[in-house]
């Protein structure tokens, strides 16, 4: 049965992702270094691990297979999970994907050497109204596909 993955310790839309697997009558587990309030459900998991570099991750990764969902925007935990062969989508909406997760990690690396240097100072768009809906369609689309087999 598929079950939906939340790296969830800046993750902006726990409550979609929430209600999506509500909807679905689908598991999902809210994984973090710390407890924070998140969206009842008695298809709600709360996983809290120990404080440390890539806990949460390692937690998800050793866990997501293929036919899970992962939510995350981060980029060395989405190739983990695409290795697995789950389904991967960043908070924004943006399906992490085996054709444009290279190129994502590529860019991931560039950026921080380019705040390591000074070059760029490393700041992040805001999350916008349009985000949260992309990610509520891509989500949807996600367990749509995992359901048809695809």
């Amino acid at each position: 049965m598929t079950t939906i993955y939340i790296d969830a310790d800046a993750c902006p839309v726990k409550d979609e992702a929430a209600k999506v697997a509500g909807r679905h009558r689908l598991a999902i587990h809210f994984v973090s270094n710390a407890f924070m309030r998140l969206p009842e459900g008695e298809n709600v998991h709360r996983v809290v691990v120990p404080d440390g570099p890539d806990v949460a991750d390692d937690w998800i990764a050793e866990r997501a297979v293929a036919g899970d969902i992962v939510v995350t925007a981060d980029i060395p935990l989405a190739s983990r999970c695409l290795k697995a062969g789950a389904k991967v989508i960043g908070s924004t909406g943006k399906p992490f994907t085996d054709a444009n997760i290279g190129s994502a990690l590529a860019m991931r690396d560039l950026q921080q050497h380019l705040r390591e240097t000074g070059e760029s100072k490393g700041y992040n768009a805001s999350f916008t109204k349009q985000d949260r809906s992309r990610f509520l369609q891509a989500l949807e689309q996600a367990v749509q596909d995992v359901k048809r087999g695809r």
